[in-house]
């Protein structure tokens, strides 16, 4: 598998969502995604995946959408990703957090700050996540998103003004010394045209109202969620009970 394999994954639920055949969820938009997890090693060719499962999370604020596109992945007995021949097998429902005014999250797919253009190396530019100009970006996508999706009132997001994103020192810290990288250029399609982006990978603290944390837990941070990219997860989550198997609908 490519160590970004996004674009695949992404690809493959367009796919689903297509052939199910309801208009209305063939161009939804209101999802994300992480990349696939499992026992892997990485080399020079990409991923090498060594576990006999591996999981995929998806996230929606519509639950609709989400047991049509379950009802629609399960009809098939295998899917290809990559090199991959994967069975749908079950699935979990994972539990909301509590959310708080600062909550520290890690990235478990990458965000993008700026949308790619044709023909145009805009969407590659490196932003330090250190700058002011990191979070505005994220704030502006953030509001401009949760006043598109229709939950809102207009008086609510004029209350969401408080938005700061502090990147872990420590962390951007290591990653310099080991000379590795949080910040890579990601292949994404787009009526079959490839794009590239920059997609940012590191933990931060947000300071937010709970509503806006909720809104980027479930839908993703940045650009292009449905993509593949900006999904979150919480930073150091203390283990707890077991997540309920969902009920595939049929």
């Amino acid at each position: 598998m490519p160590f970004h394999h996004q674009y695949l994954l992404a690809q493959l639920l367009k796919g689903i969502l297509i052939r199910g055949g309801v208009a209305d969820y063939a161009d939804y938009k209101w999802y994300c995604f992480s990349g696939l997890k499992g026992q892997t090693k990485v080399s020079r060719n990409g991923l090498h995946f060594y576990s006999n499962k591996v999981t995929l999370v998806i996230s929606s604020f519509d639950k609709k959408f989400i047991d049509y596109l379950l009802k629609q992945l399960f009809t098939y007995s295998q899917v290809e990703v990559g090199n991959l021949l994967l069975y749908p097998e079950y699935v979990e429902q994972e539990h909301l957090p509590s959310f708080e005014d600062s909550m520290k999250y890690i990235c478990i797919s990458p965000m993008v700050l700026l949308d790619p253009s044709f023909n145009d190396d805009q969407g590659k530019r490196f932003i330090s996540p250190e700058t002011e100009s990191y979070s505005d970006l994220l704030y502006e996508s953030t509001l401009k998103r949760m006043g598109d999706i229709g939950r809102y009132e207009e008086d609510q997001l004029s209350d969401f003004f408080r938005f700061q994103i502090v990147p872990d020192s420590n962390y951007l810290h290591k990653i310099r010394v080991s000379q590795k990288k949080f910040a890579r250029i990601y292949s994404m399609f787009d009526q079959d045209v490839k794009y590239e982006v920059r997609g940012y990978t590191l933990p931060f603290t947000l300071y937010a109202a709970k509503e806006v944390q909720e809104f980027l837990f479930i839908g993703g941070i940045g650009k292009l969620c449905y993509k593949g990219f900006g999904m979150l997860d919480i930073a150091q989550a203390a283990p707890g009970k077991e997540n309920p198997r969902y009920a595939v609908p049929t």
